[in-house]
């Protein structure tokens, strides 16, 4: 299938998942999957700004990466808080170039075998949310085409995470966007619980998390949630 076909149907998908019930890690977590099938990049994760303005982790792809983000949140810098803060585009097109202007993150960057970081802002009118990033481990390097592509996934991932119909109402955004961090630490406590019950590593787990989810067609930060209240049987996720 060519990409145009994927990226149609990919957007097409998302657009569907919009619906007045819709959970905003569950349409953000498919994004980064379709990100990640659509562009030449590796891995992707979603930095969301939280009601105090601080920066935590709402998706990711890889635990590789969502190590990567928190470290740029714990130094308060790097190429995603900066497009955050910037609400430009940040390209790191080889990240042995940044090693003296963040160098904890690029130093983690090249170990993890990364190439190259893009970060895309999140934004909508004046609205800051957070950031897209997206990390390749290839020589391929992303086109102003591939930009295009990424930018309208944050650009969708934007409208989920403010949930367009309700910017008037900041009280009720504010709050969705803490549901939505909150639903973040549900699905990283079923992650670990997973991964002790079945000995994986964390990015095992997460992925047998997700299968499920998609397998039974159920919500990930509920499917979470019943994992952490074991209302959930494990090792159905697990497949045993």
């Amino acid at each position: 299938m060519s990409r145009e076909r994927r990226l149609v149907e990919a957007f097409v998908q998302l657009a569907d998942s919009l619906v007045e019930d819709y959970d905003p890690v569950d349409v953000v977590q498919e994004l980064l999957d379709r990100a990640v099938d659509l562009l030449p990049v590796d891995t992707a994760a979603v930095l969301l700004a939280g009601q105090d303005g601080e920066l935590k982790v709402l998706a990711s792809t890889s635990e590789a990466t969502r190590w990567l983000e928190l470290l740029q949140i714990q130094a308060q810098d790097g190429p995603c808080v900066q497009s955050y803060r910037s609400s430009e585009l940040v390209i790191v097109e080889d990240l042995e170039q940044v090693r003296d202007e963040w160098p904890a993150f690029a130093k983690q960057a090249l170990l993890e075998g990364f190439r190259s970081v893009y970060a895309l802002p999140l934004r909508l009118r004046t609205d800051r949310v957070g950031a897209l990033n997206l990390f390749s481990a290839g020589e391929e390097q992303m086109t102003e085409d591939d930009l295009l592509v990424g930018q309208a996934l944050a650009d969708i991932a934007s409208i989920a995470i403010l949930q367009a119909r309700l910017l008037t109402d900041h009280k009720t955004v504010n709050g969705q966007l803490q549901l939505a961090l909150q639903s973040r630490i549900v699905v990283e406590q079923a992650k670990g619980m997973l991964a002790a019950q079945g000995d994986l590593d964390p990015e095992a787990a997460f992925d047998a998390l997700r299968g499920y989810a998609r397998r039974t067609r159920a919500r990930l930060p509920e499917l979470a949630r019943g994992v952490v209240d074991r209302t959930i049987d494990m090792d159905k996720i697990l497949d045993r």
